[in-house]
C-alpha cells in the first residue's frame, strides 16, 4: 500500500514536472509569434511570391531540425542547474535576458521609426528569443540553443543593394563563361548588352539569330543566397573537426555557382538545336529550387567521400561503462551514470516557485508590449472603394485621396503594363492641380505582397550602377523625413535630375500596410504612396520639398491609421539607439561584475584549498588535470596516476559532492556529439594546484611507500591504464600485444 501511494506519488511531481515544462515552451513560442506575428506574415507572405526570399521558406523545418537533433542535449540542460551558488549568482541569468530583451525591444521600435523597419525588426528576432531562453530556462539551454537561434538570421530578406550588385556582376561572369564553353563546342557565340544586362547571342544552324538575355533572375543571386542557408545548416550538423566544417560551407558557394553556369551552358545548346521556346522552358523548369536540391547532395557526397565526414555517427567515446550498460542500473544518479556520466533515462525536472514567477513576469511583459507595440508599416483603412465602374470603363476613384483646398482632384490612368511588369495589383495615377502652383502627381501602387513595391533610388539609380553603365538620372538628394506624428510615418524625399531632358523631379514617397475594398472584397494591401512634382531648377528642390510636405500630410491623415502609438513607444522610438547603446552597457556591467565574481571566488578558493586533506586535494586536482571529458571514471584514473591509489566510485562521488558545496568543482554538461556527459570542472586555479603538485612532501612513510610501489610495479610488470580510457595499454618493451585500434582512439597514444 505504501508503495503504491509512493508511486502515485512520483507519478504526480513528474506529470506536473512535464506540465511546467510544456507551459514553458509554450510561453516562449507564443511570446515570439505574438510581437513578430505581422513581421512574420509580411516575410513569409513575400517569400510565396519572391524568388529572391523563398528560401525562407525552407527555414522553419531546419530550425525545427536543428531543435530536434539537439533534443537529448537540451533534455539534459532543461533541468540543469549547478550545485550551491551565492545569492547574487542566482539571478545573473534573469537579469541578463531581461536586458537582452529590453535591448531588442528597443532596436525594433527604433527600427519602426525608420523607412526600413521590417529588416530591423527581424534581425533583432534572435536577441529576443535569446533573452527568452535566458529568463524562462538557464544559460547552458541557450548554449545548446546558440546556433539554431543565430540561424533565424537568415529570416532577414537581403537588401536590394546586395541582389543588384552581386547579381550584376554574377550575370556578367556567368554569361561570359558559359558564352567561352559552347564557343569551344562550336557554338557561335557573342556577347552584347540590353539595358545593362549581358546578352549571349547565338547564331543556329539555319542562320537565325536567338539571344538569351541573363539578367539578375538568371545570375544565379537568388540560388546562390538560398544555398548559403542549405550550406551552413549542413556545415552545422557534420559531426566533424571545425576546419572541415568551414572548409565545407566555404566549398557550397562557388559549388552552387558552377551549377548556374552549367545551367546556362546547357540552354544555351539546347537554344542552338531546338529553338529558343523550348530552352527557356528548361531554363526555368532547372532553377531556383532545384539547382538548391542537387547543389545540395553534392556538398553531402563531396563531404562524405572527401572530408570523410559523418552526419549520424556515434559518439567519440572508445568505450562502453560496464555500470550502465547491464541490468544493474544502481549506479544512476539524478538520469545519470555515476561512473561514464551518460544520460540514462529523462533527468528530473523540478517545478520552482520562481519558474511561475518567470512565467508570470514574460507573460505580463508581452502583453505590456502588445499594447504599445509599433507595428512594421502604418496600418491604415482605406477610405473607399479603389476601382470605381464608369461609362468609360474601370477608373480609380478619387474618394481614396483627400481633397485639397483650392486644388482640383482628378483621376490621371491606370498603369496596367508597369503592374504585370512589377508584380502589382494596381498602379493609379492621380493629379492635384491649380493654375498658379505646381501640379502635384500622386502614385499609389498595390500589391500583395512588400517586395513588389521598389524604392524608387534602387530602380533609377542603384540597378543602373550595378549593371555598369550610366543612370539616365543624377541624383540631387535622398533623406527621410517625418509626415506623420503619432503613428510615426517616415517618408523618403528623392530628387534627381533627368540628364537627356535636362529636367528635375522631386519624389516624396512611403509605404503603409492598409485594408483596402478592391471588388467589395476588404483585404489587406501593401501600398507605397508617391507625390511627384518638377521643380524648374536644381535649386528650387528644398522649396518644393516644403511645398509637397502639407500634400504627404493630408493624406497621410486621410487614410485613417488604425493605431496609433503612446508616448513612451513614441519617445523610445526616437531615441532608441542611445537607449539601446545604455542597456547594452548595463548588460556589458551585468556579465562583467559576474565574471570577476567568478575570478574573485576562485581566488578565494586558494585557501580553501590549502586547508583540504592531501587526498582532497589529490582528487580536485584530478578534475583539474583529466584530459578529455572528466567524468568520475576518468577522474578517478587520473587520481590513481597521481596518488598512485585507488579510490571506489562511491567514495570519488562523496568527494566530490563534497567539494561542490565548497564550491571548489562544479558540474556541468559535456556534449559528445549531441550526446550529453555529466562532467565535473575545478574551481581551483591551475597554480595553485601546480605548486602543491610540487610541494615538497616531507613524510619519510610516504617517500618510502612510493618507492616500495614502484620497485613492485617494475617487478610485476603491471600495465598502465591510459588517462582517457579504462583499456590497459601494455608496454612494446615488455612484449605483450597492445590494443593499437584503441591507441589510435585514445588521446594520450602514451606507452
Amino acid at each position: 500500500m505504501q508503495t503504491t501511494r509512493l508511486s502515485l506519488m512520483g507519478q504526480m511531481l513528474t506529470n506536473t514536472a512535464y506540465l511546467a515544462l510544456a507551459l514553458k515552451i509554450l510561453t516562449l513560442t507564443a511570446a515570439v509569434i505574438a510581437v513578430y506575428f505581422q513581421d512574420l506574415s509580411i516575410i513569409f507572405n513575400d517569400a510565396l511570391y519572391n524568388e529572391a526570399t523563398s528560401h525562407i521558406l525552407a527555414i522553419p523545418i531546419l530550425f525545427a531540425y536543428l531543435i530536434y537533433r539537439k533534443r537529448r542535449m537540451l533534455r539534459a540542460s532543461i533541468p540543469f542547474e549547478p550545485g550551491d551558488r551565492p545569492s547574487w549568482t542566482k539571478h545573473v541569468a534573469a537579469i541578463s535576458g531581461l536586458l537582452v530583451i529590453a535591448a531588442a525591444v528597443i532596436l525594433y521600435w527604433w527600427g519602426s521609426y525608420t523607412f526600413t523597419p521590417l529588416e530591423y525588426h527581424m534581425l533583432t528576432l534572435p536577441l529576443f528569443i535569446a533573452g527568452l531562453v535566458l529568463i524562462i530556462f538557464n544559460p547552458q539551454t541557450l548554449r545548446q540553443l546558440a546556433f539554431p537561434i543565430v540561424f533565424l538570421i537568415f529570416l532577414t530578406p537581403p537588401p536590394n543593394e546586395v541582389l543588384y550588385g552581386l547579381g550584376s556582376t554574377l550575370s556578367v561572369i556567368g554569361s561570359e563563361a558559359s558564352s567561352a564553353m559552347v564557343s569551344v563546342l562550336g557554338v557561335p557565340s557573342v556577347i552584347s548588352s540590353e539595358f545593362g544586362n549581358p546578352t549571349i547571342i547565338i547564331t543556329r544552324p539555319d542562320q537565325t539569330i536567338v539571344g538569351f538575355t541573363v539578367d539578375i533572375a538568371c545570375s544565379g543571386i537568388y540560388s546562390l543566397i538560398g544555398f548559403l542557408v542549405f550550406a551552413a545548416f549542413i556545415a552545422y550538423i557534420i559531426r566533424d573537426k571545425l576546419w572541415k566544417k568551414t572548409t565545407i560551407f566555404l566549398l557550397g558557394l562557388p559549388l552552387i555557382y558552377l551549377f548556374n553556369i552549367a545551367r546556362i551552358t546547357i540552354i544555351l545548346l539546347l537554344g542552338y538545336q531546338y529553338g529558343e521556346e523550348l530552352a527557356l522552358q528548361i531554363f526555368h523548369l532547372v532553377g531556383g529550387w532545384v539547382l538548391i536540391f542537387l547543389g545540395t547532395l553534392l556538398l553531402l557526397a563531396i563531404s562524405e567521400k572527401v572530408f570523410k565526414t559523418q552526419m549520424f555517427s556515434k559518439p567519440t567515446r572508445p568505450y562502453s561503462c560496464t555500470r550502465c550498460s547491464s541490468s544493474n542500473r544502481q549506479a544512476i544518479t539524478e538520469g545519470y551514470c555515476s561512473s561514464c556520466g551518460r544520460l540514462l533515462g529523462t533527468p528530473s525536472i523540478r517545478p520552482h516557485r520562481t519558474d511561475l514567477a518567470k512565467i508570470a513576469a514574460v507573460s505580463c511583459i508581452i502583453l505590456l508590449l502588445l499594447s504599445i507595440q509599433a507595428p512594421v508599416f502604418a496600418l491604415t483603412k482605406g477610405p473607399a472603394q479603389i476601382i470605381v465602374q464608369t461609362p468609360s470603363g474601370e477608373e480609380g476613384n478619387t474618394q481614396i485621396l483627400p481633397q485639397i483646398p483650392s486644388y482640383a482632384l482628378q483621376f490621371d490612368f491606370r498603369d496596367r503594363d508597369f503592374e504585370q511588369q512589377a508584380g502589382q495589383d494596381a498602379s493609379l495615377v492621380y493629379e492635384y492641380s491649380r493654375p498658379d502652383k505646381p501640379t502635384v502627381w500622386a502614385s499609389i501602387e498595390i500589391s500583395s505582397t512588400r517586395s513588389s513595391l521598389h524604392r524608387w533610388e534602387v530602380c533609377l539609380v542603384t540597378w543602373p550602377e550595378t549593371h555598369e553603365y550610366q543612370p539616365n538620372v543624377a541624383q540631387l538628394g535622398l533623406r527621410d523625413v517625418e509626415i506623420l506624428q503619432n503613428p510615426p510615418i517616415i517618408a523618403r524625399y528623392f530628387a534627381f535630375k533627368y540628364m537627356e531632358f535636362n529636367q528635375t523631379q522631386l519624389v516624396l514617397y512611403w509605404f503603409e500596410t492598409s485594408i483596402l475594398t478592391i471588388n467589395n472584397v476588404s483585404e489587406t494591401k501593401q501600398v507605397k504612396i508617391s507625390l511627384i512634382t518638377y521643380p524648374t531648377s536644381p535649386d528650387d528642390v528644398s522649396a518644393s520639398e516644403e511645398y509637397l510636405l502639407p500634400f504627404a500630410t493630408a493624406i497621410a491623415n486621410y487614410w485613417e491609421p488604425m493605431k496609433t502609438w503612446s508616448q513612451i513607444s513614441l519617445m523610445i522610438s526616437k531615441n532608441g539607439l542611445v537607449l539601446a547603446a545604455g542597456t547594452t552597457a548595463v548588460l556589458t556591467v551585468t556579465i562583467g561584475f559576474n565574471f570577476f565574481e567568478k575570478r574573485r571566488t576562485r581566488k578565494a578558493n586558494k585557501n580553501t584549498y590549502g586547508k583540504l586533506s592531501i587526498m582532497d586535494q589529490q582528487v580536485i586536482r584530478a578534475v583539474g588535470e583529466t584530459p578529455g571529458t572528466p567524468t568520475p571514471d576518468n577522474i578517478a584514473m587520473t587520481y590513481q596516476n597521481l596518488s598512485d591509489k585507488e579510490v571506489t566510485t562511491n567514495d570519488l562521488i562523496q568527494k566530490l559532492t563534497e567539494a561542490e558545496k565548497t564550491r571548489l568543482v562544479e558540474r556541468s554538461i559535456f556534449n559528445d556529439q549531441d550526446q550529453p556527459i555529466l562532467v565535473y570542472k575545478s574551481n581551483v586555479p591551475h597554480s595553485t594546484t601546480a605548486y602543491m603538485k610540487n610541494k615538497p612532501d616531507t613524510s619519510t612513510k610516504t617517500q618510502q611507500n612510493k618507492k616500495a610501489s614502484a620497485s613492485t610495479s617494475n617487478d610485476m610488470q603491471t600495465p598502465d591504464k591510459c588517462l582517457s580510457c579504462p583499456e590497459l595499454l601494455q608496454c612494446t618493451k615488455r612484449r605483450a600485444p597492445r590494443n593499437e585500434s584503441l591507441i589510435r582512439n585514445c588521446n594520450r597514444k602514451e606507452d
